[in-house]
């Protein structure tokens, strides 16, 4: 009976914590419809409830089902350092897409095989444990947690884990479907947008039209200036207001050269108009973007290839986007005439507008240029609000 007494707190404190690691994980997926905030959230808890430091978390993409690296928490050199060794399958991956990751009593614990020939740069990690992610039957994903001497789990911590894989995949689900109703919206609003179009700018110039055609006949009846002069202002004034509601519809559909390509397309099309030979190379696996990341780095990108298009006169150009865990660069180098960013004309507005854009995003933004000796931009972005 002493003995017993003895181990029951330890037991319960332990219990309670587990819980409560839990609970604190199961509030910051509920309190989210940002990905990538949930899984960072759920990496820095679940690494913690373990006595860990390292994981990372794979997702299928829906378009494709290829997998992708969506979340990491301090990867050792070997792999942070090199973002292409964290990109296509690997043994827990295949294994999970055959089908022997069923569940918690099939988690596995296995060497990684993406260290396994590393020599160095592996901070001792050897072993990690592949946690399924599953929705109502739907493969979503992996979560990895990584340890220097794993062995056999014990049931209490396959039913944790099993646990923390419910409540991820389950909020990886809620957020894909969350975010394909907002994409069905934003098609209803363009439809919106259509049908406005029709009823405003349309119908408006039908009736410019339709003054202009009255002035070309009055002026073939000689009917006599003034007259003419008044259909002729009718039809400007219309002209304007039909131009300012030409400019708002545009401005509402300004994120159009994203829709139906992936990023990294719509980035090629851009470069397709570079009268240069183009070096142009995606690092780490492509990945689904935050919106207004998707939106914003696509301007940045359109006005730096602008720039070079208009003012570089290069022979050769290196683009390079770059996906990471927590973050994206850009990186545009080319071998043209360079420029002093220090003394920029005061007609050569684009690097203002990288600098404004890059700043509102809550990235970085480096730009090395001298005369005679090209320029190199590199661009990098949060894919989570600071």
């Amino acid at each position: 009976m002493p003995a017993e007494t003895a181990v029951l707190p330890d037991e319960l404190q332990q219990r309670n914590r587990e819980l409560t690691i839990l609970n604190t994980i199961a509030q910051a997926l509920n309190g989210t419809l940002v990905l990538e905030d949930a899984l960072q959230t759920t990496l820095a808890h679940v690494t913690d409830l373990f006595g860990l430091e390292t994981g990372w978390i794979w997702l299928l993409r829906e378009d494709t089902g290829k997998n992708y690296l969506a979340a990491a928490q301090n990867l050792p050199p070997g792999l942070a350092n090199h973002p292409e060794r964290m990109t296509g399958s690997c043994y827990c991956l295949s294994t999970y897409r055959e089908g022997d990751l069923q569940g918690a009593a099939n988690v596995n614990v296995v060497q990684c095989s993406r260290l396994e020939w590393l020599h160095e740069g592996t901070n001792g990690l050897a072993f990690h444990a592949s946690v399924p992610l599953n929705a109502h039957g739907k493969k979503l994903g992996l979560l990895n947690l990584a340890s220097r001497d794993w062995r056999e789990l014990s049931a209490e911590n396959l039913r944790m884990l099993y646990t923390v894989g419910d409540l991820l995949g389950i909020a990886v689900e809620r957020v894909r479907l969350f975010q394909q109703s907002a994409a069905l919206g934003a098609m209803r609003e363009r439809n919106r947008l259509a049908r406005e179009i029709h009823d405003t700018l349309a119908q408006g110039l039908a009736a410019v039209a339709l003054h202009l055609e009255s002035a070309e006949t009055l002026l073939e009846l000689d009917a006599g200036p003034e007259r003419v002069r008044q259909a002729v202002s009718k039809a400007l004034s219309l002209t304007r207001t039909n131009l300012e509601e030409a400019r708002r519809s545009v401005l509402d559909l300004r994120a159009a050269p994203l829709e139906g390509s992936t990023f990294s397309e719509a980035l090629r099309a851009l470069i397709d108009g570079l009268d240069a030979k183009v070096v142009y190379e995606v690092v780490g696996e492509e990945r689904p973007l935050p919106s207004r990341i998707e939106t914003g780095l696509y301007r940045i990108a359109q006005e730096a290839i602008n720039n070079v298009r208009q003012h570089a006169l290069a022979a050769n150009v290196t683009i390079q986007l770059i996906y990471e865990p927590e973050k994206i660069a850009l990186v545009v180098d080319d071998d043209g005439v360079g420029f002093d960013p220090e003394h920029l004309p005061a007609e050569r507005f684009g690097l203002r507008g990288l600098t404004e854009r890059v700043h509102l995003l809550g990235g970085a933004l480096d730009v090395q240029s001298c005369p005679g000796s090209g320029a190199r931009l590199h661009v990098s972005l949060p894919l989570t609000p600071k």
